[in-house]
């Protein structure tokens, strides 16, 4: 996948799923900025803006290059506690961080993105949209918000040539996710419970926002994308 001369902005590019996707993108001839509250480790071929995406400034993102190729918004939350410990909260930062975050980045952009007259914006949901999950019912319903967003942008900006999907993961090897795999025995029944026999790498995800950025996914939009171990989807016998 070629991105010489093309610009990418990652937003929580620092960490996780949005670093692997840098570290894969920084291999190519892409010219990368990311955008987060804490700069990258690693500032080779990359241009980081501090950014809060819930308290986003009206000029924080005008550091970016007039032409935007690629846009890709990693931010997300796992708040898992029963429904009933909840509070409304709780639902309004997920809501917050996951989408109007997400809103307020995108309208950011799109003068840029239009300007590249082909450009690809991947945004995060969650394996929990498509399998009801217990103690999910706030990620879950932000996720399925961001879900929402990113169809209906996808058809108004298919005229603007710019391409909108979601990669929707289960539980992935991250440091968001590290309480979930703590221990031997929770990272073995996180194995168990997927039909692949294991859980998620930050690579695996990365490799397919890639492939959305780059030309060979030129054709796909409005699409929501599961890369889970086929957990929203398998029922070995």
């Amino acid at each position: 996948m070629n991105f010489t001369d093309k610009n990418i902005l990652i937003v929580g590019g620092t960490s996780g799923i949005g670093k692997a996707i840098a570290a894969q993108l920084a291999a190519t001839e892409a010219r990368l900025w990311t955008a987060s509250r804490h700069a990258p480790e690693d500032t080779d071929r990359i241009t980081h803006l501090p950014l809060d995406v819930t308290e986003m400034e009206k000029d924080a993102l005008q550091e970016l290059p007039d032409t935007l190729h690629g846009l890709v918004y990693c931010p997300g939350t796992i708040n898992l506690k029963p429904f009933q410990s909840l509070k409304p909260e709780d639902f309004t930062r997920d809501f917050d961080l996951n989408v109007l975050g997400a809103v307020r980045v995108i309208q950011a952009c799109l003068k840029p993105l239009r300007a590249a007259k082909g450009a690809s914006i991947v945004l995060f949901s969650t394996v929990a949209t498509k399998a009801g999950m217990n103690y999910h019912t706030s990620v879950a319903t932000a996720k399925s918000a961001l879900e929402g967003l990113s169809k209906s942008l996808a058809a108004e900006l298919a005229s603007k040539q710019i391409r909108v999907n979601t990669i929707a993961p289960s539980l992935t090897d991250t440091p968001l996710a590290q309480q979930l795999l703590s221990t031997e025995e929770k990272r073995e029944a996180s194995r168990q419970r997927h039909p692949l026999g294991r859980y998620g790498r930050p690579e695996d995800i990365a490799s397919l926002a890639v492939f959305l950025l780059s030309g060979q996914g030129s054709w796909i939009t409005g699409q929501s994308l599961s890369v889970d171990g086929g957990l929203s989807s398998l029922r070995p016998i």
